[in-house]
């Protein structure tokens, strides 16, 4: 299969914000590479390099629209997006890039994701079997990696998880594979449930996954509750989110920036005891909190 490659050229600073734009448009995948030819040396565990000139990388398949993905980003950054170009990428160097990207990584002191290609490091520790696949959520970006630490953090055994904005399934499947009893998964994308049942199934806990869309998903109590997703959409979710989660209960939500952190915490402070703030890459950030 031959797939389209839209490349722009941005600054270390900057590339998350491509990355996640590139991402909610619908990128299968989204690469980032050295655009200067700039020596790096191995990063810790779990952290993702970035060079002084880095390339942003989104993979569309061959009959996406690159020139409405490139409008809508426009549109959202508020100008134009810096040099930028479309290129070929045939099947066989997609894989390959992918597999020269992507490596395992270490979250907290548990928890490892790992591709299928590559020995687990720790045969011991919680492994999380996990390729790049077509949904959001591989461990690589920053709101991804502080859930994934959150949660191992917790003690999860026999808890009930509600992972809402689901995506690969990665932060369910975690949960369980760290103790939890059940996670029921919600998205808004069929796309998305089709690769949490996957996943689930892959790492062998798919009997107690259970996937939703948002009109189906039931009137769960759970536990934990973990929402990956944007600042916007959590904010409307707020009285959902907050139903969902017991007296007592934990909620971790990310994929917000360091100017929405005062108004989301004050829109979920109605429901819980908002406590840690965890910062990591640039800008990103994760809240979490108590349902009182």
């Amino acid at each position: 299969m031959t797939w389209l490659q839209l490349k722009i050229e941005t600054t270390k600073a900057d590339a998350p914000q491509y990355e996640a734009l590139l991402e909610e448009v619908g990128a299968a995948a989204v690469l980032m590479e050295d655009s200067a030819d700039q020596p790096l040396l191995e990063p810790p565990p779990g952290a993702q390099p970035l060079w002084d000139a880095t390339r942003v990388v989104g993979i569309f398949t061959v009959d996406s629209e690159v020139d409405a993905v490139v409008e809508f980003m426009e549109a959202r950054l508020g100008h134009p997006l810096p040099s930028h170009r479309v290129e070929v990428l045939e099947d066989k160097d997609w894989v390959r890039a992918w597999m020269d990207h992507y490596h395992p990584m270490c979250f907290g002191e548990r928890l490892w994701v790992v591709p299928s290609w590559t020995p687990p490091p720790r045969p011991d520790a919680i492994n999380l079997l996990l390729d790049p696949g077509l949904a959001f959520g591989t461990g690589t970006h920053p709101t991804t990696a502080l859930c994934l630490e959150w949660l191992d953090k917790l003690d999860l055994k026999d808890k009930v998880v509600v992972d809402y904005g689901c995506g690969s399934g990665i932060l369910a499947v975690a949960a369980l594979l760290l103790g939890a009893k059940e996670a029921y998964c919600v998205d808004l994308d069929p796309q998305a449930l089709t690769a949490t049942r996957n996943n689930a199934e892959h790492n062998q806990v798919g009997d107690r996954v259970h996937v939703f869309s948002p009109e189906t998903m039931p009137a769960v109590i759970a536990d934990v509750v973990v929402a990956n997703i944007l600042a916007g959409p959590l904010a409307m979710l707020a009285p959902t989110l907050a139903g969902f989660t017991r007296p007592g209960g934990e909620i971790a939500l990310s994929g917000i920036i360091q100017p929405q952190v005062a108004e989301l915490r004050e829109v979920y402070g109605q429901w819980f005891d908002m406590d840690g703030l965890a910062v990591k890459e640039e800008d990103w950030c994760r809240l979490s909190g108590r349902r009182r």
